[in-house]
Parts: C-alpha cells; sequence; structure tokens
C-alpha cells in the first residue's frame, strides 16, 4: 500500500471512529436523559394524583372521572393504577392500555417502604411503580405510559446525527485525500527522481518545492551521498586515466636515463644522474603510496585514527626532508597556548597526515624564492590551525578556483616536475579528518596554505 493511501486511510478511519463514538456517546445520553426525565415525569403524576384523590375523595366520582378526562392527555397511550395500604384498587385511568394483572403483583410486591421505587419497561412503554406515605395513609401507584414527545425527539436527534456522521465523514475524507496528496506528493516525487536518477551523467542536485521539513533534509542528504560518490568515481577515473597516462613519461625518463648511465664514464655526472633517479623515484613511490591510501577511504573502509600530536609529526617530516634539501631551512612558530597538549593533539592517520604535511612543505621547498619556509602553528580551546608560508610566485585568483581539482597546476608551476595530483590529495587527506583547507596570498609574492582540524577536546596533561 502506497504512502499516500496509508495516510488516507490511517487518518480518516482515526476521525470518523472518534466521530462516531463521539456521536453514539451524545446519543446514548440523550436517550437515558429522556428515559430519567420522563420516568420522573410519571412518578409526579403518580403523586399529584394521590394528594388529589386523598383531598376529594368524599367528593362525587363524576368530578374524579371529569378530572381524569382533563389530564389524560398529559401523557400519550397512557394507564395509571392507585392501591390503597391493602394493595386494593382505589384508582384506574379511563384510557384503554391494558396493564396486565401479572406485571402488577409482581410490581406490588416488590414497592416497600424500604423500596419505594421501582423502574422497568415493557417494549417502549416506560413503567414505574411508587409506594408514597401520604396523611398517615399509605398508597401505591402504577404507570405505564409511551413518551412519544420523547421518542419523537429522539428520533429526530438520530437522524441528525446520522447526518452530521455523514457529512462530516465525507468532509473528513476529503481533507484526508487532500492533506495525503501534500504529504505524500513530494515522497513520490523524490521517489521517481531518485528512481529515474543518472548515475553516469554529471553531478545534477535532487531539488524539492517545500523547505524545512524532512523531506528536503532527505534529499540534501541524498545529494551529498550523489556529490560524495560522483567524486569518488570522477578522482577513480581521473586517477586511472591520467595516472597512467602521466607515468609513462617518467618511467620512459626513468629507463632512458639507466640506458645513458651505462655508457657514462664520468663518475661525476653518473653520481649526479643517480641522485636524480632516486629522487624521482621517491616522488613516484609516494604518489603511489597515497594513492593506495585514499582508495581505501573512498571504498568505505575507515581510516584507523590514533591520538596526533601534530607539532611533532611536522617536525619529523622536516628532518626528513631536511635530508633531501639540505639547503632549504624550515621555521615553526607557536601562536596560542601550549602549555595544555591537548590543543596539538587530533585523532587520525599519522601516515596520511604526514604525507599531506610533506606535500605542503614541498610545494614550499619547490616555489620558495629564498629557500625558506616558515610554518605557523596556531592554538584555541575549539581549533587548531597551521599556516605553511613560502615566498615566490603566487597563484592568481581565477587559478585559485580549479586549485584542490585533479592535474591542475597554476602558471607558477610552469618548469616544475609533477602531476598536478599533490593539492588534491591533500585535500582528500584534511576532508577525512574533518578538516579543511585554503589558500590566500597577502601580497604578490607571498603563499599561505592554511590547515584547520577541529578539536574533540582540550583534556590538559
Amino acid at each position: 500500500m502506497s504512502i499516500k493511501r496509508k495516510i488516507l486511510l490511517y487518518f480518516s478511519a482515526t476521525i470518523i471512529s472518534l466521530l462516531g463514538m463521539t456521536l453514539f456517546f451524545i446519543y446514548t445520553l440523550f436517550y437515558e436523559y429522556r428515559e430519567e426525565e420522563f420516568q420522573q415525569k410519571q412518578k409526579q403524576k403518580i403523586t399529584s394524583t394521590i394528594k388529589f384523590l386523598t383531598e376529594i375523595r368524599q367528593a362525587d366520582e363524576s368530578i374524579i372521572q371529569a378530572m381524569d378526562r382533563i389530564s389524560i392527555n398529559e401523557f400519550y397511550d397512557e394507564k395509571l393504577l392507585i392501591f390503597d395500604h391493602s394493595k386494593t384498587l382505589i384508582y384506574s385511568s379511563i384510557d384503554d392500555l391494558e396493564i396486565a394483572e401479572k406485571e402488577v403483583d409482581s410490581i406490588l410486591k416488590v414497592l416497600t417502604i424500604v423500596n419505594p421505587w421501582l423502574e422497568t419497561k415493557a417494549d417502549l412503554y416506560d413503567v414505574v411503580g411508587v409506594y408514597v406515605k401520604y396523611n398517615n395513609n399509605t398508597y401505591y401507584g402504577i404507570n405505564k405510559a409511551y413518551d412519544e414527545s420523547g421518542y419523537s425527539k429522539l428520533d429526530f436527534l438520530r437522524y441528525v446525527l446520522l447526518i452530521t456522521f455523514f457529512g462530516i465523514s465525507l468532509v473528513v475524507v476529503l481533507i484526508a485525500y487532500y492533506l495525503a496528496r501534500i504529504i505524500a506528493e513530494p515522497i513520490v516525487d523524490i521517489t521517481e527522481k531518485i528512481t529515474n536518477y543518472n548515475f553516469d551523467t554529471l553531478y545534477i542536485p535532487i531539488e524539492v518545492k517545500r523547505s524545512e521539513n524532512e523531506i528536503v533534509v532527505l534529499a540534501e542528504q541524498f545529494n551529498k551521498l550523489m556529490k560524495r560518490m560522483k567524486e569518488a568515481v570522477s578522482f577513480q577515473k581521473h586517477a586511472i586515466n591520467h595516472i597512467s597516462h602521466e607515468l609513462k613519461t617518467p618511467i620512459a625518463v626513468l629507463v632512458s636515463n639507466f640506458e645513458r648511465m651505462d655508457n657514462e664514464t664520468d663518475l661525476a655526472v653518473l653520481k649526479a644522474q643517480i641522485n636524480r633517479q632516486k629522487e624521482d623515484t621517491k616522488n613516484l613511490s609516494e604518489i603511489i603510496n597515497l594513492l593506495l591510501e585514499l582508495s581505501k577511504t573512498d571504498a568505505g573502509h575507515s581510516i584507523p585514527k590514533t591520538s596526533i600530536r601534530v607539532d611533532e609529526l611536522i617536525f619529523d617530516t622536516i628532518d626528513e626532508l631536511s635530508q633531501l634539501y639540505t639547503e632549504f631551512e624550515f621555521s615553526v612558530d607557536y601562536i596560542g597556548p601550549t602549555d595544555n597538549e591537548g590543543l596539538l593533539t587530533i585523532q587520525g592517520s599519522a601516515r596520511l597526515l604526514k604525507s599531506a604535511f610533506m606535500n605542503l612543505m614541498l610545494n614550499s621547498i619547490h616555489y620558495s624564492s629564498n629557500k625558506e619556509g616558515n610554518i605557523n602553528i596556531i592554538t584555541n580551546e575549539k581549533e587548531l590551525q597551521i599556516d605553511f608560508i613560502n615566498e615566490g610566485p603566487v597563484i592568481s585568483m581565477e587559478e585559485q578556483k580549479f586549485l584542490f581539482q585533479h592535474f591542475f597546476r597554476g602558471e607558477n608551476s610552469k618548469g616544475k616536475s609533477g602531476f598536478g595530483l599533490g593539492l588534491v590529495f591533500i585535500y582528500k587527506i584534511i576532508s577525512q579528518h574533518q578538516g579543511h583547507i585554503s589558500y590566500h596570498t597577502d601580497n604578490k609574492n607571498l603563499n599561505v596554505f592554511t590547515l584547520i582540524f577541529p578539536l574533540q577536546s582540550t583534556n590538559p596533561t
């Protein structure tokens, strides 16, 4: 059953059931009230008749009969019997309605000073029996009557309630249908869009008409998921296609260099070629290792996280690079409190973060104009910020839009070896650690890459 039909069925059934129970309760209350009110009138009729009989007992019988004719129309289809203390009939109304003798005897047996009131039903007739003490005399009264006015009102109420029930039920069904259509429409719409979504096309986010409800949240989460999937698929496609293409040239160069080295007799030139081969091979190896690590995260494998002291990882990376680039110098400055180790510690993969730091430092080395780089470690209670700064050719505003895209290389990288993949890897690594990377330049000759990591806790050591 569709959501639309379920909403229509459940809403309508619930409201109509509550309406039916409410109207039935109203009808039952009125039914009980009619019976109680009419029986009280019967009791009053018996009592007033007994008083009247006692007061004019010495009067002519014709007067009593005349009074009976006057009062006979108070109740429609009525029979009134009055008995004295010995249960002898002393008065009977003149109408034709009969009360069976057996029924009269059973009522008289029940009426006593302890039990002065009896009410019962005979088909649609209300029958009451009353034990009355008046002027030191005991009387028994039995009244059987049909409440024409009460039943007429009850019938009218029943018709009104039935019409009300069916009328409101129809309105409820129409409202439920309208609400079900409104509620289900975005669900049906997003279902159709998801069903017909083409994963082979460019990323097109799913749009919904309404805002600030669960459907929009669902659409946004789906769009985020699709965006990540598209990025992952795009990354894999680009990585496979472009790396396989780009690696052909450096591998061919390596092979060519080895061939030349076989024929080289000058030891100084041979040593320089060997050192260059080592550097090129290490760069290729580092890129391949990064690809393997990132492919694991793209495949859904979580990063094995440990507590990492970021500044110590930076110093370790600097030590490794200083052995290869002896002429380049990095300086590290702390800005903010450093007495709390928690301000310098994050959860993540030391290997991936070290690769990201190394790529940023290699950028500083390759693009620096003065063989110097500066690293600022800025701490506060909420986040850890790291700035990698070097002087050299900057990236233009137009190029900054594509800075973290696959295989983009700016004008400042002309003449430099590389594959245009480093910043993409860095971006993915930082994102995997819930961090953020950005680039800005303060002047025409200063490059600043900023990393920001949120801190989960700042427990003092």
